[in-house]
């Protein structure tokens, strides 16, 4: 017997079906130091200066010393970076 005519026999409304939820933010790409320097060519310990500033979140996986950068976030922090051209640039 289909659930809605259990429904309707028991008298109660179908089942509302769950809505679809977007994510609200890509998925995460975690990255070693090591692979976050080389991703923006420079240093382990720029990287890890970027980290012990704050301007970088780093996360440690639970269960182990292993610490890990979101790209994503790194992308961020490069595009806050930017610099616009001036009059003397152009």
């Amino acid at each position: 017997m289909p659930s809605e005519a259990i429904s309707k026999a028991s008298g109660m409304p179908p089942a509302p079906t769950a809505p679809q939820v977007k994510l609200a933010r890509p998925p995460r790409r975690l990255a070693s130091l090591k692979d976050a320097a080389a991703y923006q060519s420079c240093s382990v310990n720029t990287v890890e200066r970027q980290v012990d500033n704050g301007d970088l979140p780093a996360y440690r996986l639970p269960g182990s010393r292993l610490v890990r950068v979101d790209l994503n976030e790194l992308d961020a922090l490069l595009d806050a970076a930017v610099i616009a051209p001036t009059a003397a640039d152009r």
